[in-house]
C-alpha cells in the first residue's frame, strides 16, 4: 500500500473525526479536502462515508452506559421501548429520502462550490437561531421527547442531504427552534446518529463492493482509526462546550470558511475541484 495514500486516509480520518459532530459539516469538509488532496474518485466516496462509523463507535462509548442500560431495559421498559421508538422514527425520513434522491444529490450537489454556498447559508441560520431562541424549552432531557417531536427533528435532518449543510447543525439546531434544550437536542442528534450513519456506511459499501479489494483494507483500516480517535476527543469536548456557550462561533467560522473557499477558487489561488 502506497505510504502516501495511508497519510492521505489518515488526514481524511482526522477531518471526519473532528466534523462530523460539530455543526460545520463532515461532508462538506471531505470534499473540500479531498480537492485539495487529489482524493476524490469514486473510491473515494466510498471511503468518506465508510469512515463515518469510526466516528460512530466514539459516539457509542461515549454513551454506553445510557445504550446498555436502554438495550436492557427493552422487553420490560416503557420508557426505553418509547426512547428507541423516538430513535427509529427519527431515522426512518433520512432513509426514505436517502434511497429516493441519493443518487440525484450526490451526481449534482457534492462540488466545493456548493459546499461553499451552504456552508455560508448554514451559518447565518445558526446566527438567527441562536438569537431567536424558540419561546420556551419544552423538553430538557432525550427522554421527555414524544414520537412527533422525534419525527419533525428526523425530518429536518434530512436537510443534511445537501453537503455542507451539517447533520449535526440541522438536528441540533432544529430540535433547539422545535423546544428541545441545548444538551437534549445534542444527545439526541448522536443518538439518532447511531443508525443514521452506521447504515448510509454498509449501503454504501454493500452498493459499491466492486470497487473494492482486500488491497483497500490497510486505506480503510487507517481512516477508521483516526476517525475514531478525533471523534472521540471531539465529542467529548463538545458535550462540555455546550453547558457553557453557544454555536455561534461555528456560524462564523462556517461563513468565514465558505468565504475562503468561494474567494480562492474564484481568484485561482486554490484549484478546490478537478
Amino acid at each position: 500500500m502506497d505510504s502516501l495514500l495511508l497519510l492521505k486516509a489518515a488526514v481524511m480520518g482526522l477531518v471526519e473525526g473532528l466534523t462530523e459532530f460539530l455543526p460545520i459539516s463532515s461532508t462538506g469538509h471531505l470534499i473540500l479536502a479531498g480537492a485539495l488532496l487529489g482524493f476524490d474518485d469514486d473510491k473515494a466516496k466510498v471511503f468518506d462515508i465508510a469512515i463515518q462509523t469510526g466516528a460512530i463507535l466514539a459516539v457509542i462509548i461515549v454513551y454506553w452506559q445510557k445504550i446498555s442500560t436502554t438495550v436492557r431495559a427493552l422487553p420490560h421498559s416503557a420508557a426505553a421501548q418509547r426512547f428507541a421508538f423516538n430513535v427509529f422514527i427519527g431515522f426512518v425520513p433520512a432513509v426514505i429520502l436517502g434511497l429516493l434522491l441519493g443518487k440525484a444529490i450526490k451526481a449534482h450537489l457534492f462540488t466545493p462550490g456548493v459546499v461553499a454556498t451552504t456552508f455560508i447559508v448554514g451559518g447565518f441560520i445558526i446566527l438567527w437561531a441562536e438569537r431567536h431562541p424558540a419561546s420556551a424549552v419544552r423538553i430538557h432531557e432525550v427522554e421527555d421527547m414524544r414520537g412527533r417531536d422525534a419525527l419533525k427533528v428526523g425530518l429536518v435532518q434530512c436537510l443534511a442531504m445537501i453537503p455542507g449543510t451539517s447533520r449535526s447543525g440541522a438536528t441540533i439546531i432544529g430540535g433547539m427552534l422545535l423546544g428541545l434544550s441545548r444538551k437534549a437536542a445534542t444527545d439526541f442528534s448522536f443518538y439518532l446518529a447511531i443508525p443514521t450513519l452506521i447504515g448510509a456506511g454498509a449501503y454504501s459499501l454493500y452498493k459499491e463492493r466492486a470497487l473494492l479489494s482486500m488491497a483497500d483494507a490497510p486505506m480503510f483500516g487507517v481512516g477508521l482509526l483516526v476517525s475514531f480517535l478525533s471523534a472521540w476527543v471531539c465529542v467529548r469536548w463538545l458535550l462540555k462546550f455546550i453547558s457553557s456557550h453557544s454555536f455561534e462561533v461555528f456560524a462564523w467560522y462556517r461563513i468565514v470558511f465558505g468565504l475562503v473557499v468561494l474567494g480562492t477558487s474564484y481568484s485561482g489561488l486554490v484549484t478546490w475541484a478537478a
